[in-house]
Parts: C-alpha cells; structure tokens; sequence
C-alpha cells in the first residue's frame, strides 16, 4: 500500500506521524503545489489531506487512488460527486477538534468582552506607570453572565461552546436545523439582532456560505462580538471589517478566511491592529492532543478501508 501525505506542514512538526507510516509506504510531503498534486498520487492507494483541493483537475493522475483521507472534520476541498464518480472513498475525521475549538473560541470571547489587548497596552505603553493612578477601568467592560451568547451551529464543538458559556452564565441562544431542546431555540435573523456575544461553528455548504451577510451583520447590536471559527467564506469579510471600521461591532475574532493565507491587500490589514480585533492562522482545532487524536483516527481510517469496513466515510 502507498500513502502519500501531501501537505504534512499543516499537521505541525511536532506531530507523530508513524501510526499512519507504519500501515505501508509513505511518502510525506511537507506542502504541495495544485500543479504538483497529480504527479505526486500517480502510483497512491491512499492520499492524506488538510487543505489542497481535491477535485478532476488535481486528481487526474492518480489513476490508482482508493481512498483520500481528508485529516480535518470539514471536507469542502473535496469534491464528492467526482470522487464518487471514480469510486475513490472519501474519509473525514469528525469530533477531535471539540475542546480546542471550543477553547479558543472562548479564549476570544473572554479576552474581547473583558478589553484585556487594551488593558494590557495601557501598561506596556508606560501609561500605567505615568499616570500615577492604582487602577485603570476605561475601557468599560462587563460581567460574561450579563450577557447573551449566540452559538451558530449544533454540532459537537457548538454545542461544547454553549454548555460553557451557559456555565459561565451567559443566556445562550442556538441556531440550528434541527429543533432545540436543550438550549434556546432561534433563528439566525433573531439570534444575530439579540446576541451580545455570537460564534460560528458550521461547515462551508451551498446552505451556509455567506450566510453572515451585510444586513445581518448591520442588524446586530451595536458592540456585538463575532467569532468565526467555522469557515471563512460563511460570513461577509469585507462588511466584518467595515462594521468595526464604522464602530458597528464591539470586537472581531477571527481564525479563519475565505483565502488562507489572506493577501496583503486585504480589508482585514487595516484592522488587525486594533485593539478590539483578534486574528489567528487558523489554529483552533489546533492543540497537540487534537492533532494526535486526528493523525490515529485517519491511521483507523485507512485500516478499516482496506478490511472492507466503512469508518467516518462520506462517500
């Protein structure tokens, strides 16, 4: 069996990589160019993937491929209907990111609510110092249980985000598409004009891409929080960047982009500075155990493909 890693940089260097080499041959490719991908599977049983496409252009060499594994929860990279078409299985690995997104989804919020980028210049800047005073307290910031956390997406980490902020006592309102009974029912139109504080925790589809428009986004409380940790392109960037522009939103936590990385240009390069903006290389899913427990369940993968079982398979 030939595995073929394409983009192993994304996994990080410090991530144990045996418990899928020791399956067969492999061959690890820290990154790929698109021109590269079709040579580099033209003799692969088996593909690991992050974050190159898959699709008829890349995949054309690989006239033995038998499975892509795909080493992430969301798989818009791949397209399902071709790889369906060729037979070649598709496999994702659900559920192992939970805490660490949610961890840092919560990291934002807190540090975004309670103004600690500015606090924390007040002092670095020598103004703590100068000013003579014990105390500083501007800007104003508020008690988390004061407020309403919106939480877009009832999967595994939306919903690991609403128990903690419910723990910490927020009033917690859940869009989702299928009826809620543990938390706070609403739509988004609702939940985007009612939250203090809301998160993005949906994958990219035809349904959800863009969904954050200019108008929900206008029609949001002036000082609300938005943190998208799901995907880039499911919200408006450039009406993201304007509304802090414009003093709209309170504060923007951002790990993820419609283009990764985003280009020198973009609109967000002239708020990322601020000090109520937040902006991570999409990094959430990222803390070690996460990557471990990612790398063993793709290893779990390909083993169950090749005894004829079918293990987190999308097609």
């Amino acid at each position: 069996m030939k595995i073929v890693i394409l983009d192993a940089a994304t996994l990080g260097a410090d991530i144990d990589l045996s418990p899928i080499g020791v399956l067969g041959e492999m061959t690890v490719y820290e990154r790929t160019d698109v021109a590269q991908i079709s040579a580099r599977l033209a003799d692969a049983d088996v593909a690991v993937v992050n974050k190159l496409k898959m699709n008829e252009m890349t995949l054309d060499g690989a006239k033995k491929l038998k499975v892509i594994c795909v080493t992430a929860t969301g798989y818009d990279n791949v397209d399902i209907a071709y790889c369906a078409s060729r037979s070649v299985a598709v496999c994702n690995v659900p559920a192992y990111s939970t805490d660490s997104v949610a961890q840092v989804t919560l990291a934002m919020a807190l540090s975004l609510t309670t103004h600690l980028f500015a606090y924390r210049a007040h002092v670095t800047s020598g103004g703590y110092t100068a000013g003579g005073v014990a105390n500083c307290l501007v800007p104003v910031y508020h008690e988390i249980s004061s407020l309403t956390w919106g939480v877009v997406g009832g999967g595994g980490i939306g919903r690991r985000v609403a128990e903690v902020a419910r723990a910490m006592g927020c009033r917690v309102l859940m869009c989702r598409k299928q009826p809620e009974t543990e938390f706070e029912g609403a739509d988004l139109d609702t939940l985007c004009r009612e939250a203090d504080i809301i998160s993005l925790h949906v994958p990219l589809t035809d349904q959800t891409r863009g969904m954050i428009t200019k108008e929900r986004i206008r029609a949001m409380k002036k000082g609300a929080i938005l943190i998208n940790v799901a995907r880039g392109a499911v919200a408006d960037e450039a009406a993201l960047a304007e509304a802090i522009e414009a003093g709209h939103l309170g504060g923007l936590g951002i790990d993820v982009f419609e283009r990764e990385p985003f280009a020198a240009d973009h609109l967000y390069c002239r708020i990322m500075d601020r000090e109520n903006v937040c902006l991570t290389p999409h990094m959430a899913w990222g803390a070690f155990e996460a990557r471990a427990r990612c790398v063993s369940t793709v290893a779990e993968n390909i083993k169950a493909f090749f005894v004829g079982e079918k293990k987190n398979r999308i097609v």
